[in-house]
């Protein structure tokens, strides 16, 4: 399978996830619109959310795969299948005492961490407490299944992986639809909705197990021991854990800001649903298939193999996220207006989490550009160097989220968080490419700047053409009216851009095609 085919199937089915997610955002703006429930339901699963991140996506994407990857390598499937047993045992047990003793701290966690802003309401305190309690098993649920995802993704089957979200919207859409149908009150329908997020752990948890054993991996548990392989992971994921868990790091500070003003947790997830879709679509899909290909790369030594893969990477991410951007910006107003203004959710909310969106959207290129550049260290071992930079874009971004919250809301978390992930790629790509192990292309440096120029003539299109469709964007308007006018203005904007691309040489497909279609080379003979 291509590069470009395995874009695509992670991507397409990330794409899959993001769409039920839009159809659950859009139930839980109805029902619950900004208010304390929403918050309420919001600041409880953005704590296992951030674990998940910490010690599942981030942690095994970064740590596991690579090791996993050589295990292939060196020793064959059976050697993998040894070294992800012992890595089971080990993560299933530390994962157990995790959650016991973070169920245990919750209150304490709740009223410090999560949200101390519900600190003057009783009431939303307790209910966040009990919620987050409920919830918090879906993190062991989660880390046991990045962990066979990782493998999955090491032996080329991405497809259950990548699906395996689905479950997650789905799920919640259901537990949506039976409060709304049953006409419960909002207290009601967040519990449905807790409940629901521990069901659907469950079930992803199911479906990557049976990838694996389709894969023909069939895990045992073994008694947890620190094995030399595994005391080599945990060295590699201590630090990829942070370094993978940036966003939700970022994320967690803002909320516990925003928790000082009702309703605005709730905006900023709501914003945050919609730049996920381009983050998620491409970001998710380039750093799930790149990692496994560099490190497989590197380890046959064929440095100038992973080089190229690399530099394509980078110039598919600007390709797709450069329009994305510009997108969100000028559209902002409409894709939120048309995805949510209905129900509980309001014209004032629409202004409101449409300012934070356009704001996402400019960090939107760099937000997806370290999902591109990170693999460059964790394919050759290095987690420690990413690390720093994460944690130094974190304390940009408490700083700028403190001093902006005061001034302009939750548009100055949106900010802080943009101009943390544009500080943590450019310290990425800076250090790659000093090191030599990002080659500098002319050509995409070129191709890059077309590339703005195309997007820079797509925004006219769009400036100019969003007069004669805002009788149809309004309010007033029917919601048909309002998608069919918002499709348009996509549609236009797709076919502007990609003219322009490729009209300019800001995207040359003969290249494209030639680079990403190029087959690896086969592993040199070795004594080992």
């Amino acid at each position: 399978m291509t590069l470009v085919k395995k874009f695509a199937t992670v991507g397409g089915a990330t794409l899959g996830s993001r769409i039920f997610g839009f159809a659950r955002e859009t139930l839980m703006a109805a029902a619950l619109g900004t208010g304390p429930m929403a918050d309420v339901f919001y600041a409880a699963f953005r704590f296992p959310n951030l674990f998940r991140r910490l010690f599942a996506e981030g942690a095994f994407n970064a740590a596991f795969v690579p090791l996993f990857s050589k295990e292939i390598e060196a020793n064959g499937v059976e050697g993998a299948k040894r070294f992800s047993e012992e890595v089971f045992g080990v993560l299933f047990s530390a994962l157990l005492l995790i959650t016991i003793a973070m169920e245990l701290m919750m209150p304490w966690l709740v009223e410090w961490i999560i949200a101390p802003g519900f600190a003057a309401d009783p009431e939303k305190t307790s209910i966040t407490i009990r919620m987050a309690a409920v919830m918090f098993p879906y993190l062991m649920c989660m880390s046991l299944t990045a962990m066979m995802s990782g493998m999955l993704n090491s032996l080329h089957h991405f497809f259950a992986a990548a699906i395996a979200p689905v479950f997650l919207n789905v799920v919640m859409i259901g537990a949506l639809f039976w409060g709304l149908w049953t006409g419960a009150e909002p207290l009601t329908i967040a519990w449905y909705l807790s409940w629901s997020v521990l069901a659907a752990g469950i079930l992803q948890l199911a479906v990557v197990y049976i990838g694996v054993r389709h894969a023909g991996i069939d895990i045992g548990f073994r008694r947890p021991r620190l094995t030399p392989n595994v005391k080599r992971l945990l060295v590699l994921a201590v630090p990829a854990a942070v370094t993978g868990g940036i966003t939700q790091i970022n994320q967690i500070i803002g909320q516990a800001i925003a928790s000082g003003k009702e309703g605005a947790i709730a905006a900023l997830q709501y914003a945050d649903r919609i730049y996920q879709l381009p983050l998620g679509v491409v970001g998710v899909a380039v750093g799930v298939v790149l990692l496994p290909e560099l490190a497989r790369a590197l380890k046959a030594g064929h440095v100038k193999e992973a080089a190229n893969t690399q530099n394509r990477s980078i110039e598919f991410v600007l390709f797709l996220t450069l329009p994305a951007a510009a997108g969100l910006w000028i559209l902002s107003d409409a894709i939120i207006r048309v995805l949510y203004e209905r129900g509980a959710f309001s014209a004032e909310n629409t202004a409101v989490v449409a300012s934070i969106l356009a704001i996402y959207g400019i960090g939107l290129p760099g937000f997806v550009l370290i999902k591109a550049l990170q693999p460059g260290f964790y394919a050759r071992e290095d987690t420690r160097t990413p690390m720093r930079f994460t944690m130094l874009s974190v304390v940009v971004n408490t700083g700028l989220a403190v001093t902006l919250f005061p001034l302009i809301a939750e548009r100055g978390i949106a900010t802080a968080e943009a101009a943390a992930g544009w500080i943590n790629t450019i310290l990425l790509f800076s250090t790659l490419l000093w090191r030599g192990d990002l080659v500098w292309e002319w050509a995409l440096a070129k191709r890059t700047a077309l590339l703005l120029a195309a997007t820079g003539i797509m925004s006219a299109a769009l400036v100019y053409a969003l007069p004669y469709a805002g009788p149809w964007l309004a309010p007033e308007a029917s919601l048909l009216s309002q998608v069919a006018a918002l499709g348009c203005l996509l549609s236009l904007a797709m076919a502007v851009y990609f003219a322009s691309a490729f009209l300019i040489g800001g995207a040359d497909m003969g290249l494209i095609r030639r680079n990403l279609k190029r087959k690896p080379k086969a592993a040199p003979e070795t004594t080992e």
